[in-house]
């Protein structure tokens, strides 16, 4: 915390105690301004927490922040809702006695989120079992169902705690949560049947109209518009832009089932929800007698059936009540005023009956479970009191009255609390305890509460006195009876410039906090709270379950009267101090920056009303009276040790010797501080805003030194790093190298003994005496064949295996050939798989059979060796639908008398023909074909056999053509008759006619010569062609 006190002009000091001029009001407020302008929204007064409402979020409340503020010294970082939690959880765990925090403020303040962050730090941080975590969850849950049930919009807030609420959080010897328990106090059940213009009802009522689905306000016979709902409409503001009724309906249905209500249960509940909203809505009628009767039997019906009560009788009892007088009864008919008095007071009963239940209900299901077994004693507890700060309205009424006082009362503690702690301490570190000067209002609290002569005791009486009883007869009494108290004034005791400032129907109050007018009109009807008996009576035989727990029977059989409001009031808050008093109270004062709402925006007279009412300048007084600053001897003496010489940079000596050492170095007076047993403890401020300057000078001159030092150290620190990873790394290496050359002589002479012993054993099967030899052969092999593979299928080369590998070389270089014979494949084009398959045929027929063969081999067969033109129009019409599939220029030989004639030989798919210019001479069947005969020399004659049955059909044709080797090819290929080509050395005979044959002789000689030759043969002079 001294850490920001360099920076207070600016931002304000953290603890309210180290004000300078703590007198001042307006020194407080502007401390307050400060911190809020910079978003600091809380600050200490001493142990107590001051918050101030920002109306925006900040990012100050997640996770990290809990972890931030756990563990830690209560003033050791900055103030916070959850540094206030966290020393009151490990107070609770170390000191092992109970714990609690009051969190008050005016409406709007931010009371109600505060607990929900007191909450939900102790639900993250504290250790969790899956039990635990359920429980947890619940504790977070009841917020949204009680806030549902207990919040309303007021004119100060969207979202008003219209309740007073305490809860205990009971936590194990290990510090984790098991279990909790809520009380509720002061319930304003007026709201549900009146609220003022711009307030609303109960947050359920609305939640349920604008959530609920279609089939639920059906089966509760309710509109969803909540202007048709008189109870819901007397504030003239049913929806609220910054309030979500429909997201709120959805987290309350969850909580619920969180929480472990049944189906069964949330629908008794609704239903008693309903019937308040149709109660609201039964009117009544005046008879010409004065008799009152229901004039909206729907309603009432309605009303009836969701009670679970019969509806005759409930009439019955809204218009007449049951007197008993000397031990007989009689039924007395009411009035139209009584009769809405009565429903008003059935609705308030219900309504507020039902909220006790639900609190009731909640806290089973936080409650110890039996299965977990601890003792009491095993056992701590934290509060929780969420509670409603002093109020001071246009009108205060019988509600403000309660609020106040229990607000008294809370002030009274503090102060006792105070002051209690504080003289403790004192006296634990044997310092000599001072008289504070102090408002004591015990006065007050005896003026409200005081036996038979107190304002309670006063306005029971009055209640309880037969015969006319009214409001005003309630302020004669008191006049009567207190009115020379120093505290208490009305119109009648007051002088002239009081007199007009207040009505004849109020009394005044000096409270601790400042003066409240009180009007008396109502109090006696909200003090009195009763039900009619015959409505009691009613009530007691519902079948609504939660209604018959909340209408006892006895309560109707017992003639007792019962208790007063304003008494029920003053004994639940005795109980309450004695809870509080018998834990170690921790304070968290809320304050609301304006009205409005608006972040940002700081009101300074709302802010000193409240500060006034909060009593926190009375709390600083108190605070202050003695030392404003006290800190352990450690935590001071580590601070501030650089300022003096002796203690720095270590003391080494007693804690106590070295703090006085430093005191008086730094030149403290005797006044302006004390040493007690384990604490130093400065009076004023500006002492420890001296000491802290002085500090603040110092920094450089220390930082410079912690530079030096550090430098000095951090240097020295990596030269021995250094210096000891190299010695590592030279130890660590020279002992690597002689492992690895160790290992690799063990590893070479297993190997050499390995490898010898393979070549003993190779020609033995394979076994352990020659499995590395063997399969370092074949290793090696492969190898040397993978980087000598033949790259073509060419290529004939492979290299030569060891007789192991003989067969496995022999199949591998068929699968390798095959290989690369389908990648060839693969790559070869369709024309040049044409051309392939023309030349393989060509091959097989004359490969080393005919001498101009090898001359043919290197030039491309064409796919005709005529151009289209030049085959005659006349022909290819002729031809019809048969194409030319190749063509080629012949000479044909007349059979008698070889006469050379120029001829085109056309191929199609099923025959040949012979053409002359535009005429087809001869046609030949590929079928008919008898064969082809060609010579082995190197001539084009070739003879094509054809049958012969009788004179008049042509038979053998003798051509000579250039391109013998492809015109034969493609003609035995089209004709599928491969096999029939006849390849002979000497002559070959040919039909000449049916009957006679003729001769083609064949020599050799240097030129290519055709002419008729002796006995009638054809001779053929074929040259010789050298290939190169």
């Amino acid at each position: 915390m001294e850490s920001a006190l360099t920076a207070r002009d600016r931002v304000g000091v953290q603890d309210f105690v180290l004000l300078e001029n703590y007198n001042s009001e307006a020194t407080f407020i502007e401390n307050l301004r400060r911190r809020f302008r910079e978003n600091l929204i809380y600050t200490y007064i001493g142990s107590v927490l001051v918050s101030v409402n920002p109306y925006k979020e900040l990012e100050i409340y997640s996770k990290q922040q809990m972890e931030r503020y756990r563990g830690v010294s209560f003033y050791e970082i900055s103030p916070h809702i959850y540094a206030i939690s966290d020393n009151t959880y490990r107070a609770m765990r170390t000191e092992r006695r109970d714990q609690c925090i009051l969190i008050s403020g005016e409406s709007g303040a931010g009371k109600t989120e505060a607990s929900k962050k007191i909450l939900l730090y102790y639900a993250v941080t504290c250790p969790t079992n899956d039990h635990m975590v359920t429980l947890g969850d619940r504790l977070l849950q009841s917020n949204p169902v009680l806030e549902a049930f207990g919040n309303a919009k007021t004119l100060r807030n969207d979202n008003s705690s219209r309740f007073g609420k305490y809860m205990d959080i009971q936590f194990d010897f290990k510090g984790a949560t098991m279990g909790g328990h809520i009380l509720n106090y002061l319930l304003e059940k007026s709201r549900v049947v009146h609220q003022n213009h711009g307030e609303r009802n109960f947050h359920i009522f609305y939640q349920l109209l604008e959530g609920g689905d279609n089939d639920l306000l059906n089966t509760l016979n309710l509109e969803r518009n909540p202007h048709s709902y008189h109870y819901l409409v007397k504030g003239n503001c049913p929806r609220v832009s910054s309030i979500s009724d429909k997201n709120n309906w959805k987290v309350v249905r969850k909580a619920l089932d969180v929480i472990g209500f049944t189906i069964e249960e949330v629908q008794k509940l609704l239903n008693i929800i309903a019937s308040v909203l149709h109660l609201g809505n039964t009117l009544f009628g005046e008879g010409e007698e004065g008799e009152t009767y229901v004039t909206t039997e729907t309603q009432l019906s309605n009303v009836a059936t969701l009670l679970g009560v019969d509806g005759s009788a409930l009439r019955e009892a809204l218009t007449h009540k049951k007197l008993t007088a000397k031990g007989e009864e009689m039924i007395s008919p009411l009035n139209f005023e009584q009769a809405v008095s009565a429903r008003d007071a059935l609705a308030k009963a219900v309504y507020g009956r039902t909220f006790n239940w639900l609190v009731e209900k909640i806290n089973q299901s936080l409650a110890l479970k039996a299965e977990i077994n601890h003792s009491r004693k095993d056992t701590s507890v934290i509060g929780l009191l969420d509670i409603y700060g002093f109020e001071v309205l246009q009108c205060n009424s019988f509600e403000q009255f309660c609020i106040n006082y229990c607000n008294e009362k809370l002030q009274q503690l503090f102060i006792e609390l105070t002051l209690r702690s504080e003289q403790e301490e004192y006296e634990m570190e044997g310092i000599a305890w001072e008289t504070v000067q102090y408002f004591d209002n015990k006065i007050i609290c005896d003026l409200i509460e005081e036996k038979h002569k107190g304002i309670i005791s006063i306005l029971d009486e009055e209640c309880l006195r037969p015969g006319e009883t009214c409001d005003i007869s309630f302020l004669e009494k008191l006049e009567d009876t207190v009115g020379g108290h120093p505290h208490f004034i009305t119109h009648k005791l007051a002088n002239g410039k009081t007199r007009r400032a207040m009505s004849r129907e109020e009394f005044r109050l000096l409270h601790y906090a400042g003066e409240v007018n009180y009007n008396v009109n109502g109090f006696l009807d909200k003090n009195n709270d009763l039900l009619n008996r015959n409505l009691k009576e009613v009530m007691c035989q519902s079948e609504n379950q939660i209604l018959s727990h909340c209408f006892r029977r006895e309560e109707v059989i017992d003639q007792k009267r019962p208790e007063m409001a304003a008494s029920q009031f003053k004994n639940s808050l005795m109980k309450l101090m004695e809870i509080l008093m018998s834990k170690e109270p921790s304070y968290v004062r809320c304050i609301k920056p304006n009205d409005s709402k608006q972040p940002g925006r700081f009101d300074e007279v709302l802010v000193r009303h409240q500060v006034k009412y909060l009593g926190l300048m009375e709390n600083l007084r108190v605070r202050r009276a003695g030392f404003a600053y006290r800190r352990r001897f450690e935590a001071f003496l580590q601070r501030y040790k650089p300022l003096c010489p002796e203690t720095w940079p270590n003391w080494n000596g007693k804690l106590a010797d070295g703090v006085s050492a430093l005191v008086n170095h730094l030149g403290y007076k005797t006044e302006e501080y004390k040493l007690g047993r384990s604490k130093i403890f400065i009076r004023f401020p500006k002492t420890l805003f001296t000491t802290e300057d002085a500090l603040e000078a110092k920094k450089p001159e220390i930082a410079v030194t912690l530079q030096k030092s550090w430098r000095g150290y951090r240097e020295k620190a990596k030269y021995q790093r250094i210096r000891h990873a190299v010695i590592v790394i030279q130890s660590g290496w020279r002992g690597m190298k002689a492992r690895r050359r160790a290992k690799t002589r063990r590893e070479a002479a297993q190997l050499i003994r390995r490898f010898i012993k393979g070549f003993i054993y190779r020609h033995e099967d394979y076994c352990a005496e020659n499995d590395y030899f063997l399969d370092h052969v074949r290793y090696s092999f492969l190898k040397n064949l993978r980087k000598n593979l033949p790259k073509n299928v060419l290529d004939k080369s492979w290299p030569t295996p060891s007789t192991l590998l003989f067969e496995a070389s022999e199949h591998l270089q068929r699968l390798h050939m095959r290989n690369m014979v389908i990648k060839y494949c693969r790559r070869v084009q369709p024309e040049w798989k044409k051309q392939m398959m023309q030349k393989v045929v060509a091959s097989e027929i004359f490969k080393d059979q005919k001498g101009c063969y090898p001359h043919s081999v290197g030039r491309l067969f064409l796919d005709s060796r005529l151009e289209r033109e030049q085959i005659s129009l006349k022909v290819l019409q002729t031809l019809g639908s048969e194409k030319v599939q190749y063509g080629v220029s012949v000479i044909k030989y007349d059979r008698r008398g070889f006469k050379p004639r120029p001829r085109q030989l056309l191929l199609t798919n099923t025959f040949a023909v012979l053409v002359d210019r535009t005429k087809i001479k001869q046609k030949m069947d590929y079928a008919a074909l008898r064969g082809i005969s060609v010579s082995s020399l190197c001539d084009g004659m070739v003879v094509l056999h054809m049958p012969c049955e009788d004179n008049k059909q042509k038979v053998d044709v003798v051509l000579h053509c250039t391109h013998v080797i492809e015109m034969v090819t493609k003609l035995a290929m089209m004709a599928s008759k491969t096999n029939y080509v006849n390849i002979s050395p000497g002559s070959i005979r040919f039909a000449v006619s049916r009957t006679k044959e003729g001769i083609i002789d064949f020599i050799r000689g240097s030129e290519l010569k055709v002419a008729k030759g002796k006995r009638g043969h054809l001779l053929v002079t074929a040259p010789q062609i050298s290939i190169t």
